[in-house]
């Protein structure tokens, strides 16, 4: 089977842990990871939010792939409209060496009004900032010279590997869709609803089906040998992580799994975080034909201590019985 990590490094007031300690035990949950054989690693930007969101990715992977060996790592996402596409570029192509070639990049436009505002960058430059990011990226990870705003540039360190880092788009929207199919490698759907029209488009440019969306519903799973004590304790992290989330995505009407509840019941039958036993995920991993398990450990500002208690619980009692 497979599994795989994601942070975000939301550290709420009321969690009570430094953003220092939550950096350092997320380095040691991808070591221990890397060990078991994780297949991957994402983390995602924000920038502004009080809760301390992270807001360089590049520098926390790099971090990470100084700790690991072989798990892949992705910035899901990368938020273009706010990066200089050269510097980006640069810092990329060192992370690319650094990791050995086991980063990849998921662009994404951003919808957060704040930190536009934050940046002064006006939102309807979105599509022209993430095609020039894009396109820039693309241009730096061949290792040669290109045309870059009415100039030739050169960018070293060459990638690790060639073509550099895989780039793919995100978005939920038409147009999103249809870019991915022009300028990217592949697209992530936040709204499974719009990978038709990025099949569409890759048809209609003269390239092979891709077929369904690759991409499932995501849900944020949490073990316990008691789900309802786990739910008391694990409740005031989910709560914040959805309400976080629904509040940011209610400015701009952008389609995700998350929304505003007003309290934990309706949050539970959102079935957006569940808590589980070992048990009930051993028998879910054994009746799917590509077991996989996705965990987001320290989700919403959870306390690391229980954060590793779900995690130690999936290598004890979870991992053997699967793999």
């Amino acid at each position: 089977m497979r599994f795989a990590l994601r942070f975000d490094f939301r550290n709420p007031e009321f969690a009570g842990t430094s953003t220092a300690d939550r950096y350092a035990a997320a380095l040691d949950m991808v070591e221990w990871a890397d060990r078991l054989g994780c297949s991957a690693v994402t983390v995602s930007e924000h920038h502004g939010s009080a809760d301390g969101y992270l807001p360089s990715p590049v520098v926390m992977l790099a971090a990470m792939a100084a700790r690991t060996r072989t798990v892949r790592f992705s910035i899901a996402a990368l938020i273009a409209p706010f990066h200089d596409p050269l510097r980006l570029a640069e810092d990329l192509l060192v992370l690319d060496n650094l990791s050995q070639g086991r980063v990849d990049l998921v662009v994404a436009a951003g919808y957060v009004r704040e930190e536009f505002e934050l940046f002064d960058v006006p939102m309807n430059e979105r599509p022209r900032r993430v095609t020039e990011v894009v396109t820039t990226l693309k241009a730096a990870f061949s290792g040669q010279p290109f045309d870059y705003r009415g100039r030739r540039v050169h960018l070293t360190p060459g990638p690790y590997r060639p073509s550099g880092p895989w780039i793919s788009l995100g978005g939920s929207s038409e147009p999103a869709a249809r870019r991915a199919a022009r300028i990217a490698d592949g697209f992530i759907p936040s709204d499974l609803r719009v990978w038709e029209f990025y099949r569409d488009e890759v048809q209609r440019l003269g390239r092979p089906d891709p077929g369904p969306s690759p991409i499932g519903a995501t849900r944020t799973t949490v073990l316990a040998q008691d789900p309802d004590k786990g739910w008391q304790e694990m409740a005031p992290y989910f709560l914040h992580q959805m309400n976080t989330y629904g509040a940011w995505q209610a400015q701009d009407d952008v389609s995700t799994p998350y929304r505003s509840v007003a309290d934990v019941d309706e949050l539970r039958a959102s079935g957006q975080f569940r808590v589980v036993t070992p048990d009930q995920l051993v028998t879910e991993l054994r009746a799917s034909r590509t077991p996989f398990a996705n965990f987001h450990p320290l989700c919403g500002g959870m306390p690391i201590d229980l954060a590793w208690s779900s995690l130690r619980l999936f290598e004890r009692e979870v991992l053997p019985r699967v793999a």
